[in-house]
């Protein structure tokens, strides 16, 4: 097969290199090829001439080098990655979670260069670009509210600090209530809202005090089985689902299947919701009230920490009641990674506000704050300077692969994910005949329960494999120890023995011990087949 331009080794459609410095193909005699290779040369020359390089001109605190890593990218298409020695990956973790769509999606190329031609930058708040009211227009159709306002960013957690503003202005109440696990980003508003201490002790005594976290309540899943247990099933069903949020069969078919919860879950869902219900009461530790629950739908970086069902109705009722708005963390889990333009409506959660960003820039650095119009416009109106702003703010290639992302979402013009599947496999588009879904949410809807059965049934029995849950196409694989707590480190391991195989999957969880993965929508059989034999092959070789 042809992928970026010349053969290279590996099963149709899997497209796995070398191991560096092995010399050997991996895979290229089939999924579960040279399964004993190991990454016996370590990083490969290019790779490790540019880590030292790096070395010297960037922080140390930012890129973890060591003998086995980093790899740099070169060049990337569909779930295929290449490095800068030649060696071509299996990418599971979507780039973080960005490329849903796939690397280089052709729909998203083609509107970035066709924007290029015409307007690299605009002046956002001042002159904007045409472009950014296509996108807002396009964007605002997509979102749960018959009405709504948004504010552009780049990143979250600028769409997060966005919200933050937004609370406080609407009720005037400057208290947060947040949950232990959250991540919500590092600039100082979102890390405020951050419980993990590894990010926050350098800065703690900086951080705003009004901050109150309580448990998020995924509960303890059964021991010692490999995804038996009824926690934490995927909430996306079979059958399509458009744009504007209204497939309300389709989020009824989520929250049913979110609510198959362990009776252990739902013990701890309860004394969460009395947690959430005295800290509402007595607001924040500074004596502020609470006018914002900051809350993810699905703990992501903690380990895709999926709540019990029904909790999340329960909590938006509570906000709601004492007058507190829910801001919905939908960065990672919103945009389609979950099977629906916002997790929320699967788990139940009813936001006032939401921030989205990854893969809604389909590559590209953009994010959103949004929410229903008479919680927006709090914001007092510009008069020629606004409260806030940025010089990025509706970029216009950033609209225009956000356009894309729409597009391919709700299977517009040019919207199918078989364009870039046809692309991968075969060099080439495929004619429309030959797509089997014309949207990427279908396709997530199919492939995200398909991979998650798969998983549980390759990794049953196997010691050590606490669970393998799963919403749309995130899905995390617990370890536990001998004790039955969290495999301190295990999960890295894991994600070090798949690179050796050619698959690139991510650590989480506060101890390292959950398996990450966030595939590209567009994975082909084959792939899928390799991704799923490698992963569940790593998991049984690495010891912890």
């Amino acid at each position: 097969m042809t992928v970026f331009g010349e053969a290279l080794p590996g099963v149709a459609g899997v497209t796995v290199g070398r191991t560096a410095g092995s010399g050997k193909a991996v895979g290229a005699d089939g999924p579960g090829a040279d399964a004993d290779v190991r990454m016996a040369g370590g990083l490969g020359p290019i790779s490790r001439d540019l880590a030292e390089r790096l070395r010297t001109v960037e922080s140390k605190n930012v890129t973890y080098v060591d003998e086995t890593g980093p790899i740099f990218w070169t060049e990337a298409l569909g779930a295929n990655v290449r490095d800068a020695d030649g060696n071509v990956y299996l990418d599971l973790t979507g780039a973080f979670g960005v490329a849903l769509h796939g690397h280089a999606h052709p729909h998203v190329v083609r509107a970035l260069r066709e924007q290029s031609g015409r307007l690299v930058h605009g002046m956002g708040d001042v002159q904007p670009p045409a472009i950014k009211v296509d996108f807002l227009e396009r964007l605002s159709a997509a979102l749960p509210w018959p009405d709504s306002r948004s504010v552009m960013a780049s990143t979250g957690s600028e769409a997060m600090e966005i919200a933050l503003k937004t609370a406080r202005l609407a009720t005037d109440s400057p208290g947060v209530l947040a949950f232990e696990g959250s991540y919500h980003g590092l600039t100082l508003g979102a890390l405020a809202m951050t419980h993990r201490t590894h990010f926050r002790g350098p800065f703690e005594s900086t951080l705003h005090r009004g901050v109150r976290f309580v448990p998020f309540p995924d509960g303890p899943p059964e021991a010692g089985g490999g995804g038996g247990g009824n926690r934490g099933r995927d909430a996306t069903g079979e059958g399509g689902t458009d744009l504007d949020n209204g497939a309300e069969a389709s989020a009824a078919r989520g929250r049913e299947q979110v609510a198959e919860t362990s009776g252990l879950g739902l013990d701890r869902a309860a004394e969460a919701l009395e947690r959430i219900a005295e800290a509402l009461e007595r607001g924040a530790p500074n004596g502020d009230r609470i006018g914002a629950v900051v809350v993810e739908p699905i703990q992501g970086r903690a380990g895709v920490r999926i709540p019990p069902g029904g909790f999340m109705q329960q909590l938006s009722e509570l906000a709601h009641d004492r007058g507190a708005l829910v801001v919905a963390d939908e960065i990672l889990t919103g945009s389609g990674r979950c099977g629906a333009m916002l997790a929320s409506t699967l788990v139940g959660l009813e936001p006032d506000i939401v921030a989205l960003g990854k893969a809604l820039g389909g590559g590209v650095p953009l994010s959103v704050c949004a929410g229903r119009a008479s919680v927006m416009d709090a914001w007092p109106e510009s008069e020629g300077e606004a409260v806030h702003t940025s010089t990025f703010l509706g970029h216009p290639l950033a609209c225009a692969a956000g356009l894309a992302v729409l597009s391919l979402l709700d299977g517009g013009e040019d919207g199918m994910v078989g364009a870039v599947v046809g692309a991968v496999v075969a060099g080439g588009p495929v004619a429309d005949g030959d797509v089997t879904d014309r949207d990427a949410m279908s396709r997530v809807q199919r492939l995200g329960p398909r991979l998650l059965t798969r998983l549980r049934g390759g990794l049953a029995g196997t010691p050590g494999v606490r669970e393998v849950r799963g919403l749309g196409l995130l899905l995390g694989i617990d370890l536990v120890g001998a004790d039955d707590r969290p495999a301190e480190g295990a999960a890295v391991r894991v994600a070090e023995r798949a690179l050796a195989d050619g698959v690139i999957v991510l650590p989480a969880g506060a101890h390292g011990h959950v398996v990450e993965l966030m595939p590209p929508v567009v994975l082909t059989a084959e792939q899928e087949d390799y991704a799923v034999e490698s992963v569940i092959r790593a998991v049984r070789e690495v010891g912890w």
